[in-house]
């Protein structure tokens, strides 16, 4: 199973990043193989959209879960018609995340929020 989440950086040392459409990477982590690798997010630096080309990005990743802080409504629609899981993430590391995830100690993520349309990445 994949597991994807938005972080700051390219190490297993890395925090949870607190934005989800522009996050500057995604950990991919297989719970079966126990790997973990790190893709550029694409959405980063888009002038809109962002939640939904990350979404998407996940998606095409074939991910099954994604630990997150919090999800705009447009991203969270694209990632439950791709049959992905949200769930929320908890302060600190990513790999922190991930083992609470396995034992099953993260809550589904329910406070999905409306965006952050228009506003160029930050809020007004």
């Amino acid at each position: 199973m994949k597991i994807i989440i938005p972080v700051e950086n390219t190490n297993d040392e890395t925090l949870v990043c607190p934005s989800f459409g522009r996050a500057p990477f995604f950990m991919i982590f297989d719970t079966e193989t126990n790997d973990s690798q790190f893709i550029d997010n694409p959405a980063a630096n888009s002038q809109g959209g962002a939640g939904i080309k990350a979404a998407q990005t996940i998606v095409d990743n074939k991910a099954e879960a994604v630990i997150a802080y919090q999800c705009g409504q447009n991203a969270a629609d694209v990632l439950k018609a791709g049959g992905i899981k949200i769930y929320k993430a908890e302060m600190g590391l990513a790999k922190d995340n991930i083992a609470k995830y396995t034992e099953n100690k993260l809550f589904v993520l329910t406070d999905i929020h409306p965006g952050f349309h228009n506003h160029g990445g930050g809020r007004n």
